[in-house]
């Protein structure tokens, strides 16, 4: 017999990119929001303690399906995905160091009836020496049954789940801070000047060093000879939560860079009056130039060779 290997993946609805939408997290078939709410009126929990201090809330799990739905309840970290920065989800069997270790449901299975939903009370622990600042995590609700999916002898299983954003606050001192690192270009000339378009891949690392999440805008501009502006444009493709202690890497294309001129690269990101800038250098050379130009010097530094020799006495 053909065994097949099932590899288990969370679906995507743990992952919730972009700024938060006012509605509550659900996929259609189930839905994960703060008790005492009319579904959409609360979608997230705001909240706010001291060092040490124990919160109470309520998660509601409504199933909007025609037969019993079972989920396995459990609290998450929150983090940067590396791809785009979106604000994603650790899964249950990832270790929480932060909100997700602090939450603890008063039932973690629970198993909501056809067209309804439960309520669950949960508690929010924030230790004694926990950091001030902004700890972002969520509320999961996670289906336990696993659906196959494709064929042969490796199949898949997915198995999906839907979270309620928390954003809990840790009073102290809150401070904002922020870096551009590792900026680097890559060109792509055309070996024939004028023959087609360049373009230039700019990749960047955007870190959040600070303990609140921030909403940070970058600026890209390039100069060229003489203090030529070449580029000077707001990058939009930039996650509007950088959460604290994240570090992501993004990169823009700059269509029609130059293809013969010496440029330098500044990206300068903002956010809660903290202004950052990073900058990169590069020789825009056509490929043809660049040949000619190495032989030239190739012949160049042969002819002195030739000379030096002939000067030498005995020769």
């Amino acid at each position: 017999m053909r065994r097949k290997l099932y590899v288990l993946l969370l679906s995507a609805a743990l992952l919730l990119l972009g700024a938060p939408a006012a509605q509550a997290a659900e996929n259609g078939e189930w839905a994960v929001y703060p008790a005492a709410a009319r579904l959409g009126e609360r979608p997230y929990y705001f909240l706010t303690a001291d060092p040490g201090a124990t919160l109470r809330d309520r998660v509601t799990v409504a199933n909007k399906t025609a037969a019993p739905l079972t989920f396995r309840l459990y609290g998450a970290d929150a983090y940067n995905t590396e791809r785009d920065g979106g604000f994603a989800i650790r899964t249950l069997k990832e270790e929480q160091t932060g909100a997700g270790a602090w939450i603890r449901p008063e039932r973690t299975t629970v198993t909501v009836p056809a067209r309804s939903s439960v309520t669950v009370p949960f508690t929010l622990t924030v230790p004694a020496d926990a950091d001030p600042g902004d700890h972002p995590g969520a509320l999961v609700a996670l289906d336990e049954r696993i659906s196959p999916a494709g064929s042969g002898s490796v199949a898949m299983g997915v198995q999906r789940a839907v979270a309620a954003r928390v954003y809990l606050k840790v009073n102290g001192p809150a401070v904002p801070a922020l870096a551009v690192e590792d900026v680097t270009v890559e060109q792509d000339r055309p070996a024939v000047p004028g023959t087609r378009e360049s373009t230039a891949l700019v990749t960047y690392t955007l870190h959040n060093r600070g303990n609140v999440t921030l909403d940070p805008k970058v600026v890209l501009t390039a100069e060229g000879l003489f203090g030529r502006t070449l580029l000077d444009r707001d990058l939009d493709r930039v996650p509007s939560e950088l959460l604290p202690r994240q570090r992501i890497r993004l990169t823009e294309r700059w269509t029609g860079s130059p293809q013969f001129d010496w440029a330098e690269i500044t990206l300068t990101a903002t956010a809660k009056d903290v202004r950052e800038s990073a900058a990169v250098s590069f020789l825009a050379l056509p490929w043809l130039v660049a040949g000619a130009l190495a032989l030239a010097a190739a012949g160049g530094l042969a002819g002195w060779r030739i000379r030096r020799r002939r000067a030498r006495p005995g020769h």
